[in-house]
């Protein structure tokens, strides 16, 4: 599912990164969150493609998912 999101200890830390390039999904999500589109994100980091912006959006929704787990009455 998340085949472009990239974990080594070696790369910043072990953050999530994008195909094990020097660009955090957070950096990513940040540039989109300040208004940046995908094309400026990839024309300003040309190693990077729309699909890689794509995903690290994904990547950072299923992981600040809201789960609910419910309390069952009496407690």
């Amino acid at each position: 599912m998340f085949d472009r999101i990239t974990h080594d200890p070696n790369v910043l830390a072990g953050r999530a990164t994008l195909r094990g390039l020097r660009i955090s999904v957070a950096h990513v999500v940040n540039l989109v969150a300040n208004g940046m589109t995908s094309a400026q994100i990839v024309a300003e980091h040309p190693d990077l493609v729309e699909d890689d912006v794509r995903q690290a959006l994904s990547y950072a929704a299923a992981i600040a998912e809201d789960q609910v787990h419910p309390i069952p009455a009496g407690m």
